[in-house]
């Protein structure tokens, strides 16, 4: 009675998300409105004609009743569709007897059909396939058992229930695409992500491996007369540093398909002050705190803490305009802690908002390359945090 079925009712399309004139459902609304119709249509139907002046009589009384209860499921259709087909079946066996008892011919009201073939729409929608078949056998043999005549007459009932098994299939199909296309839009995302992060560490990278090719080369012309396995090895050293280096590029030249390749140096938190000018142009209000004693931190770490303090800025810029940011930077034993935290935005927000709706992915990426940790989420003002974790001994080893 309360369920809707063997499978879970699919999500309403975008039409129906629209049809609300505030707090009323439109669909809710029109259900009423058309029970009350056969309500009134029913009840013309089945009260005997008399005269303006007779009495009214008892039986008359269990008529309205009857076609009160055979319009009243349709209310129920659109939130527990399976209880109102339910309700519409016992409704109409009751009606037949009062029918029966009150000497009319009418095998059925009107009325109590349509409510009935509406309710079973709404189980085909909405039920899972047991219980559209069961709906299904139960609608032709109930017909034969009460009245053999309209046996037949049950066949074509059959028409709303198929109608709605078929736009529940749609749904289903549509919904499980949407999710599907969702989950691919996430994973083009993170990958997309991560080639960018790669082509940002080339630099840092490359860097490294040339600074080792020149050391081993000029090593050992610091020693007067090396001895010759010593010479060997530092050229072997060399030889793989530059080897390395050949095959960085290689894979580089792979991810930056369709990119122009960026020369710029790759920026750090020595650039703190830039981004935070930038946002504060943007209209935020932003304090930056500091605590501990900067260490130097690798490239990597510097590049990433740069890239998710620039992000959380401008998704702050974006979704809270004119909002008042805090920045804390805490320099830890062995990790670096950035904490943005924006408050509600006074301005409204703009029509069109630029970007793709990925930057919580691109820094969670950055930070899982660490070793590290990013959490994001509300704050209970209305506001949004930012809170990244990266480890930089780890990344220094």
């Amino acid at each position: 009675m309360t369920g809707e079925g063997s499978a879970a009712a699919p999500r309403r399309g975008r039409i129906r998300s629209r049809l609300r004139v505030g707090r009323v459902d439109i669909v809710v609304a029109l259900d009423f409105l058309i029970a009350l119709v056969f309500f009134a249509i029913d009840n013309a139907v089945s009260q005997p004609v008399q005269p303006a002046a007779a009495p009214a009589h008892p039986s008359d009384v269990l008529l309205i009743v009857g076609s009160f209860i055979t319009a009243a499921p349709l209310t129920l259709r659109d939130r527990r569709p399976l209880a109102a087909w339910l309700c519409s079946a016992g409704a109409i066996l009751v009606n037949r007897g009062l029918l029966l008892v009150q000497g009319l011919s009418l095998p059925y009201l009107p009325g109590a059909v349509v409510v009935y073939l509406l309710c079973l729409y709404a189980v085909g929608v909405r039920g899972g396939n047991r219980v559209t078949a069961g709906a299904a056998v139960v609608t032709v043999v109930g017909a034969a058992v009460v009245d053999s005549s309209t046996a037949v007459v049950a066949i074509p009932a059959m028409i709303p229930l198929l109608v709605g098994l078929l736009v529940r299939m749609r749904r289903t199909t549509r919904q499980a695409l949407a999710e599907q296309e969702a989950r691919h839009a996430a994973e083009t995302a993170v990958l997309e992500e991560r080639q960018r992060i790669a082509r940002e560490l080339h630099d840092v990278v490359a860097h490294h491996m040339s600074v080792i090719a020149i050391q081993a080369e000029a090593a050992p012309y610091k020693v007067t007369d090396p001895p010759p396995e010593l010479a060997e090895s530092f050229a072997e050293i060399r030889a793989s540093a530059l080897a390395g280096l050949t095959e960085l590029r290689r894979v580089l030249g792979v991810l930056r398909t369709g990119h122009t390749p960026d020369t710029a140096p790759q920026p750090g938190l020595d650039r703190l002050e830039e981004v935070v000018a930038s946002a504060r142009s943007g209209g935020l209000t932003v304090e930056v705190r500091s605590t501990g004693e900067p260490p130097p931190l690798p490239q990597g770490v510097a590049l990433s803490a740069h890239r998710i303090l620039q992000e959380a800025l401008s998704n702050a810029m974006k979704h809270a305009p004119d909002a008042s940011v805090t920045v804390d930077i805490a320099y830890r034993a062995g990790s670096l802690r950035l904490r943005v935290v924006n408050g509600p935005g006074t301005a409204p927000r703009p029509v069109a908002e630029s970007g793709g709706g990925h930057g919580l992915v691109g820094m969670r990426e950055r930070a899982s390359m660490l070793g590290g940790s990013l959490a994001a989420g509300p704050e209970p003002d209305g506001g949004f945090a930012v809170t990244a974790v990266l480890p930089y001994e780890k990344a220094s080893a």
